[in-house]
């Protein structure tokens, strides 16, 4: 009875490993073309893999990076109020000059 392939990814260090090695080895010239593309197949599932996990740990930061931090009095001010919001914008409508500062 064969083995089962696992269909578990890689860490994402591993896919760029793996990754690079395939590049270093299409690169080379040495391959058959339908291993070319079966190598080009491999490598198209490992970007994605990786990608996803860029994605999630990005998600992950901006969790971190957004929550709110409790104060000094021990309240919690997880959103400004409306009135803490300055408005600089312009008060007239037919202000066509930019303001950048």
């Amino acid at each position: 009875m064969p083995a089962k392939k696992s269909t578990k990814m890689p860490s994402f260090e591993q896919s760029l490993d793996e990754l690079e090695e395939m590049v270093n080895t299409m690169e080379s010239g040495q391959l058959a073309l339908e291993e070319l593309i079966a190598s080009y197949e491999r490598g198209a599932k490992l970007i994605s893999h990786c990608e996803s996990v860029l994605d999630g740990a990005r998600k992950r930061l901006e969790l971190i990076t957004l929550k709110p931090k409790p104060s000094e009095d021990g309240n919690d001010q997880s959103k400004p109020e409306i009135s803490d919001i300055k408005d600089d914008s312009p008060t007239t409508s037919n202000d066509d000059e930019i303001r950048l500062f």
